[in-house]
């Protein structure tokens, strides 16, 4: 293992320490440990996005060690320092999003070892929340919570990929004219152009690799896998209602019902008017992290 920093333009530089696993691919995953400060309460690890890496989440990591949790994350295949050159961005390999998963899997059982008998929590942002709801359809029982942030119905998403007239970007489409092709990630510009800036962040999967992504739609549609996640397994679900994502909150609705329908109870939400993609970079994000922080805590107590 060895130490690093990560940066970005909200926080200052907090310390991590970094190590890899090895896919069942033999692809060696960028994974990160950031130690609470303080006697460790929980630990939250952390499922980032589609074209970014986990140091994007600074800002969220710096309140949750605050808070006294301890913070896992990996940056995916084919994202961040798991890529082996730019020229791989957006590549998940031959078994694509299904291993993608599988390394979350993976750095759940290390994050576990390290920190046993103490209250484990996963939060999956926009493409890590898709991963994160296909996880909980076999390892509902290896968490004591599951939070998503971006997240929605995948074959919604799927469907208007599809219905898109060629070239036209479809989640930035709300926002035209838009300042950036990106406006649809936040109202706040800066972290929009902290985005543009960053080399370890790109704008699209290549295609095989959207492929493999859209092709989990159906899996976490089905009622029958549904109904395999534990029912009190506690849910925490939060979203601009601007989301292109979640389609301006009715692809949350549609997830939030098929959740129900499967059993499951313990569902609480946020939703944020004219909130776009990324609520914990979105220019009320103090509101929203704070949101996040209460359930945690509440989380916290019903295990003691």
């Amino acid at each position: 293992m060895a130490g690093h920093s990560v940066e970005t333009a909200e926080t200052a530089t907090i310390s991590s320490t970094e190590f890899r696993i090895t896919s069942t691919d033999g692809l060696h995953i960028a994974c990160a440990r950031w130690d609470s400060r303080g006697a460790v309460r929980g630990v939250v690890q952390i499922a980032h996005g589609m074209g970014e890496h986990i140091g994007r989440y600074a800002g969220l990591i710096e309140l949750l060690v605050s808070a006294g949790f301890t913070v896992y994350g990996n940056d995916h295949r084919g994202h961040g320092r798991t890529a082996p050159s730019a020229k791989y961005f957006g590549d998940f390999g031959q078994w694509g999003f299904e291993l993608l998963v599988e390394d979350m899997v993976r750095l759940t059982a290390i994050a576990k070892e390290e920190n046993p008998n103490t209250p484990f929590l996963l939060l999956g942002h926009s493409m890590g929340s898709f991963a994160a709801q296909q996880y909980v359809l076999d390892h509902s029982r290896q968490i004591d919570g599951l939070i998503l942030s971006g997240s929605g119905a995948l074959d919604g998403l799927e469907h208007l990929a599809s219905s898109a007239p060629a070239g036209k970007n479809i989640l930035n489409a709300p926002f035209e004219p838009a300042r950036t092709p990106l406006d649809w990630l936040s109202r706040d510009e800066t972290m929009v152009d902290a985005f543009i800036r960053d080399p370890l962040c790109f704008a699209q999967l290549q295609p095989n690799s959207f492929a493999s992504f859209l092709a989990a739609a159906p899996r976490l549609a089905d009622p029958a896998r549904l109904a395999k996640i534990r029912a009190d397994l506690p849910i925490y679900i939060f979203s601009g209602s601007a989301d292109p994502v979640g389609q301006q909150l009715e692809g949350v609705q549609t997830l939030i019902t098929r959740y129900r329908g499967a059993g499951l109870y313990d569902i609480s939400y946020d939703f944020y008017p004219a909130g776009r993609h990324e609520m914990l970079n979105e220019i009320n994000r103090d509101e929203v992290r704070e949101n996040l922080l209460t359930w945690l805590f509440r989380r916290l107590e019903q295990l003691d």
